[in-house]
Formats: C-alpha cells, sequence, structure tokens
C-alpha cells in the first residue's frame, strides 16, 4: 500500500494556511523550489491538482480542500503521537482574523491572558475587512474570527451583539453646515466608514475623507488636532477616552453587528473557548468616565494616564 510522507501534507497546509510559496519556504527552512517540488511530488501521489493554478494566489481545488482537510487531522495524531513519545507540548496555533481597525487594539492583551490558560497555544493574526477575514474563515484559513458588519451576518456566529456607531469628536473641530463633512477614517474599508458615509448621503450630506490611517492612535491624534469627525463604535470610543458627540449636528449613526465565528469542521476545544473568551472580554460596556462635556481628547488621556 503507498502511503504519503507526512513532510508533503505539512507543506502543503503551510503554503495554504499563508497563502504564500515563499513564506512557506522561510517557515518550513527551506528554498521556495523545494517546496514546488513537494507540493507536485504530492499531486503526484495523489493523481490530482490540489491547488487551482486559474485562480489569483493560492486557492485550492474541490479535491485540494478535501485533502487540506484530512491532512490537518492526520498531522495532530502525528503531533500528538510525538508529544506522546517525547513527553514534550507540541504548540497548536490558532489563526485569529481581527477588523483591520483593531488590530492595535487590546485584542493581543486578550490573547496574552489567553495563552496563561491555554500554554501550549500560539497565534497567527490576520487583520482586514470584515468581508475578508469572514471569507477566509469559510475557506478554512482561519479558525477563529472577531467581525464587526453594518449589516446582520450570513454566517452564523458563535457569539453576536450590537453595538451602537457614535461620531468622535474634540474641542478643536468644526463641522460648516455648509461645506463637505470632513472625515477621519481607517485606511481601509471598515464598517464604521461604510455607515458614516451612508448616513450622511441619505440626510443629504457630502463629506471629505481628509485623514485616513490604519492607526488608532493616529486617527485619534488627528480628531484631537481637529482634522474632522471619526465614527466608531461607542464601546471603542471608551475605551480609548474619546470624546464622543454625543448631540451633533450629523445623521444619527446605527447599531452595529459585532461576532465572533469558529471555522466549522472537527471539535477544537481551543477554538471553541477563545471565541468564548474573546466573547466576555469584548462585549462588555465599558462605563463612560466622568469627565467635563467640553474636555478635549487630550485633556481626557490626561486626566486618564492613557
Amino acid at each position: 500500500m503507498q502511503n504519503i510522507p507526512t513532510d508533503l501534507l505539512r507543506t502543503l497546509v503551510a503554503v495554504v494556511d499563508l497563502r504564500s510559496f515563499t513564506k512557506a519556504a522561510q517557515t518550513l527552512g527551506v528554498t521556495q523550489p523545494a517546496v514546488s517540488a513537494q507540493i507536485k511530488r504530492l499531486q503526484s501521489l495523489i493523481g490530482y491538482e490540489l491547488l487551482d493554478k486559474s485562480a489569483p494566489g493560492v486557492s485550492l481545488t474541490q479535491r485540494g480542500t478535501a485533502v487540506v482537510a484530512q491532512a490537518r487531522r492526520l498531522l495532530a495524531i502525528n503531533d500528538e503521537i510525538l508529544q506522546v513519545s517525547n513527553g514534550h507540548s507540541a504548540v497548536q496555533t490558532l489563526r485569529v482574523g481581527i477588523p483591520g481597525d483593531y488590530s492595535g487594539s487590546r485584542i493581543p492583551a486578550t490573547l496574552a491572558r489567553f495563552r496563561l490558560r491555554w500554554p501550549d497555544i500560539g497565534f497567527a493574526v490576520t487583520s482586514g475587512p470584515a468581508d475578508n477575514i469572514l471569507r477566509a474563515l469559510k475557506q478554512g484559513d482561519l479558525d477563529v474570527v472577531m467581525a464587526v458588519t453594518d449589516t446582520p451576518p450570513v454566517t452564523k456566529p458563535r457569539h453576536l451583539w450590537m453595538r451602537q456607531a457614535v461620531w468622535v469628536r474634540s474641542d478643536a473641530t468644526r463641522v460648516d453646515p455648509d461645506r463637505p463633512v470632513p472625515l477621519v477614517s481607517y485606511a481601509e474599508d471598515c464598517a464604521c466608514q461604510r455607515v458614516a458615509v451612508a448616513a450622511l448621503s441619505q440626510a443629504g450630506r457630502r463629506c471629505d475623507f481628509v485623514f485616513t490611517s490604519a492607526s488608532l492612535t493616529s486617527l485619534a491624534a488627528a480628531v484631537g488636532a481637529g482634522f474632522g469627525v471619526l465614527a466608531m463604535p461607542r464601546g471603542r470610543a471608551l475605551r480609548n477616552n474619546l470624546y464622543i458627540w454625543e448631540d451633533p449636528p450629523l445623521p444619527t449613526l446605527p447599531q452595529l453587528f459585532c461576532g465572533i465565528y469558529v471555522r466549522d469542521g472537527e471539535a477544537r476545544s481551543a477554538a471553541d473557548e477563545l471565541a468564548d473568551y474573546l466573547d466576555a472580554d469584548l462585549r462588555a460596556e465599558p462605563q463612560p468616565p466622568h469627565y467635563e462635556t467640553g474636555a478635549s481628547i487630550s485633556d481626557l488621556r490626561a486626566a486618564s494616564g492613557a
């Protein structure tokens, strides 16, 4: 009976998880041609193509998707056998997807606390627009996803809660009713940006993107400097000591759908518990600080010691 070497399967899984032959080669400590040769050998042993050459990037064929799922199971068993035999713990990597505007948030600290309970768990964190990371979850490229959307989720989440979107400003903010609303926004597509633009459009207001950045620290500084207004979930504004414009001369923003999603497949207690852990940490609504109404962002940060 013909056997499939586990190193070939491990190479395939690395290519799929990292979505790159080059990154897989670096992770495995081999050259890129060696990775390509191993994939070709695996396909030769199995008898059909695993990667869809007609699609851009790394994309699996239908059969390839099935092979990767079985490969993960076989490699997990292989690693468990080695763990039992040598007495060392094997590190399991959970692939986590978060919104791009959360990449600088407290989520890394949450993951660090979670690792105190699961010391043999490592994390590979990916950030991006909700549509992208939810698609990666469906394709099996991510294990746990936290996504914020402006419409009800199509994929069933393990946990779901609502969060009100609000306008954030500072004392230096000036919004001229006869001119486009100056928007401070994230550098990539996100739910907050979409609801802000949609609300303004429905109210007959135009807007200008006057400052964009992928860093929340940079965005908060831009708002504090008076560049414009920023839309974000109320909880995030409170946690970051940002000044919420409670009665703005701007349209009211809707509620957002915040969800924690887990990849379908065999039971994975670590992924499930991580989802529960993130839900408990992120769902809790922070209490507003007791500051003067007209306090600026810099005043709030100074008072909080941030």
